[in-house]
């Protein structure tokens, strides 16, 4: 025979606190949603009344969509909270389950429990068994004393005690309620102007052990709070306004949002709070990328297998100067795919010793009928995080994924790093660079020669332009694309490099930063020994002869003053990853072999 506790219901849709409950599951409705969250209304029973009014945290609907929870199943609820609703313009009580776990499965129990009935509101309970707590969630400027039931957390702060209610319970229904949440994301201050006006604005991602939920701030707001918030720190945060989520800008698994309003107040937590999560994830495998629809909002899991530098480019749009690098993520699935990172995030990444990266809100992008992700303003990327499955993909790639073939979800768009290893000659073959698309490729190839003439030449100082200044022999520097004079300038190299291979040879450019690594030394070096000393100088462009690397190559059709050519670019050069040009190897052994074929 099964036990429920019976009259739970009643007691706690009545404020009472009753400890751990142990309910019958009858059954579940998934609720429709304006987002792509979704949610579950359950039927429960404690064997003399049955619940309707009952919804599961998101963070348990595995339990649904796993049949984890099934029809007649007998759980124990561990954690719950009562919220409110309107339902056809009156308050309406519901049961939040924050926490429930199975404790007899539905195809063991077979049948409901006694005859439960309805449960009906203002229904009079019988508390006897059951101390009664007033919850009155304050704000920070009005402490309220009292003993919290399971359903709120309980903090004390200087001598007062603050009652704080879950993420997952907030509704615009409520007007007093405090939050305790940490900080996951914080963004950058952005600034707008047009016909309504001019101002600016910051979001911020909170999460607590129930769910998440964005928060901005805008104007005055926006100056009050940005300097104090934290990313990691956790807050009480109370008097916010809540209003529908608006799903264009905003990804996260929540069907409301705040603002900020000029009563909101943000109080530091000073406690440590182990129990709220950094960030939430919910990480789907790389192999599914490409079933995903174009635009979707992801969180990734992957290890980072190669990492292109650093480029530069222009909007067309805006005009602005913009920083990009691509990066090849793979994970458990033998699947590749190209992440693009931007702005401070692309230059601050160190790709080496293959980072773990746990990436939140990353955006899917189409390329030639490929899948490919990019980071976007709210994306919060982790490097190397503490958690279970960053640490079992680590194992994983360090004993067997560096040594697999992985398959390609992204194609090259003229510059990334999932070209094609190919020798010289079978790119020159295959004519690559005609007509006029350009065509990348990898090769494992030699220096044979760096030219000494026209290697290096003085730049405008000005961070982002890289234009030739003209001496004024006055002392000063005359930059024509910024038309601006200059006392100063710096050093830049630009080196024509003849590579080889087995099967031939390929003129090709190394701009500044890959000719660098080239030659071992900085531009600013070379262009004071080139002045000063001619004869070193010429020897360091020597010292380069005979040395390998991993070669990235992109070639393309030109034409100038009526001449049509082929011009080759060095987009990366590597030191030679012995591991993967391996693979390419055995790549290429199996296939003249016809091993693998059928």
């Amino acid at each position: 025979m099964y036990s429920l506790t019976e009259g739970a219901i009643q007691k706690i849709m009545n404020g009472v606190d009753v400890d751990k409950p142990i309910i019958q599951f009858l059954g579940h409705k998934k609720l429709s949603s304006s987002t792509n969250t979704e949610r579950y209304r359950l039927l429960i029973s404690d064997g003399v009344q049955i619940n309707s009014f009952t919804m599961l945290a998101t963070q348990l609907n595995n339990l649904i969509t796993e049949n984890k929870m099934t029809e007649f199943s007998i759980c124990q609820i561990s954690r719950y909270t009562i919220s409110k609703v309107n339902n056809n313009g009156q308050q309406k009580g519901v049961m939040v389950i924050l926490g429930i776990e199975v404790i007899v499965p539905g195809s063991e129990v077979q049948k409901q429990i006694g005859n439960p009935t309805q449960y009906e509101a203002g229904a009079s309970s019988k508390p006897e068994a059951v101390k009664t707590e007033k919850i009155i969630p304050p704000s920070s400027s009005s402490l309220t004393s009292g003993k919290a039931s399971s359903n709120s957390m309980n903090t004390t702060v200087n001598g007062s005690q603050i009652i704080t209610v879950p993420i997952i319970s907030l509704s615009p229904y409520q007007n007093r309620w405090t939050i305790k949440v940490r900080v996951s994301n914080k963004s950058d201050i952005r600034h707008w102007n047009n016909s309504r006006g001019e101002g600016k604005l910051f979001s911020m991602d909170l999460v607590d052990e129930s769910g998440e939920i964005r928060c901005t701030a805008f104007k005055n707001e926006c100056d009050k709070f940005y300097e104090m918030i934290e990313i990691g720190k956790v807050y009480y945060i109370s008097r916010a306004q809540l209003k529908p989520a608006n799903k264009q800008f905003n990804n996260l698994k929540n069907d409301y949002e705040m603002t900020l309003s000029a009563d909101s107040e943000v109080v530091p937590c000073h406690e440590e709070m182990t129990d709220i999560p950094m960030i939430k994830y919910d990480f789907i495998p790389i192999s599914s990328i490409e079933q995903k629809n174009k635009d979707e909002i992801i969180d990734i899991l992957g290890i980072v297998k190669t990492a292109n530098d650093v480029q530069e480019l222009t909007s067309r749009a805006t005009q602005r100067q913009l920083k990009k690098r691509d990066i090849s993520i793979v994970d458990e699935s033998s699947t590749a795919v190209t992440l693009t990172l931007w702005g401070t995030q692309a230059e601050q990444f160190d790709g080496s010793n293959n980072p773990v990266l746990a990436i939140k809100g990353a955006r899917i992008g189409e390329f030639n009928g490929a899948k490919n992700l990019s980071t976007i303003s709210s994306t919060v990327l982790q490097i190397d995080p503490d958690l279970p499955e960053a640490h079992k993909l680590s194992g994983w790639y360090n004993t067997i994924g560096q040594k697999e073939e992985m398959k390609q979800l992204s194609k090259s768009s003229g510059g990334d790093m999932n070209a094609p290893w190919l020798t010289i000659k079978e790119a020159k073959d295959l004519q690559f660079g005609h007509p006029g698309q350009p065509h990348t490729f990898m090769t494992k190839a030699t220096i044979s020669l760096v030219r000494a003439a026209n290697c290096i030449y003085k730049a405008c100082p000005n961070e982002g332009c890289k234009k030739k200044v003209i001496d004024q022999d006055n002392g000063m520097y005359n930059c024509e694309k910024c038309q601006t004079e200059y006392p100063n300038f710096k050093y830049r190299l630009l080196a024509s490099t003849n590579f080889v291979d087995w099967s031939g040879n390929q003129w090709a450019t190394a701009f500044n930063d890959e000719a660098e690594k080239m030659l071992s030394w900085t531009a600013q070096e070379l262009g004071e020994l080139k002045d000063n000393d001619p004869n070193e100088f010429q020897r360091r462009l020597s010292d380069c002869a005979y040395k390998s690397f991993m070669v990235k190559i992109r070639v393309r059709q030109e034409t100038y003053m009526d001449e049509t050519r082929l011009k080759a670019v060095i987009v990366s050069v590597t030191p030679i990853d012995y591991i993967a040009y391996s693979a390419h190897l055995i790549k290429k052994l199996k296939e003249i072999a016809d091993i693998g074929k059928a």
